[in-house]
């Protein structure tokens, strides 16, 4: 399992480690590093929490894992930065199943399945439109909530 969480841990080692980790105990190449690194954007900077982000993300897909845990991943960005990191994690989604635990609509409103939790329970689950046709349905409303914030 990959995981990108809501606030990133980077190793007390090198960025090189920090990705390089991704690849469990075995060995990544110079090569594989480099290619995480971009694929997830962060290969021409490295520090700020968007750029921890970006790091953590490069770290999963080193992985290739099977299932990918996003935890909050793009909640401690801005706008700009979530849509770019948004981006990558397309990108790293395909061909494997991904959880992706998150508040924001454009986070979630492309995948597959939506699973709402109230109280601990799931309380609605399909895709973004048939969520939204729920009459008073608890998702429907939190969109509604949402929008009208902006």
């Amino acid at each position: 399992m990959g995981l990108v969480g809501q606030e990133p841990v980077l190793f007390n080692d090198t960025i090189r480690a920090n990705i390089a980790y991704g690849k469990g105990g075995e060995e990544a190449t110079e090569t594989e590093i480099v290619a995480a690194s971009e694929l997830s954007n962060a290969h021409k900077f490295i520090s700020s929490i968007q750029q921890l982000t970006r790091v953590a993300i490069a770290r999963a897909i080193l992985k290739e894992p099977k299932i990918l845990l996003l935890d909050e991943a793009t909640s401690a960005l801005d706008v700009e930065s979530e849509r770019v990191v948004q981006d990558a994690l397309d990108r790293v989604m395909v061909n494997r199943t991904t959880i992706v635990v998150a508040h924001r609509l454009s986070t979630i409103k492309n995948t597959d399945v939506i699973s709402v939790v109230k109280n601990g329970v799931i309380v609605e689950k399909g895709t973004h439109d048939t969520l939204m046709n729920i009459e008073g349905g608890v998702y429907a409303s939190l969109v509604q909530l949402h929008m009208s914030a902006f």
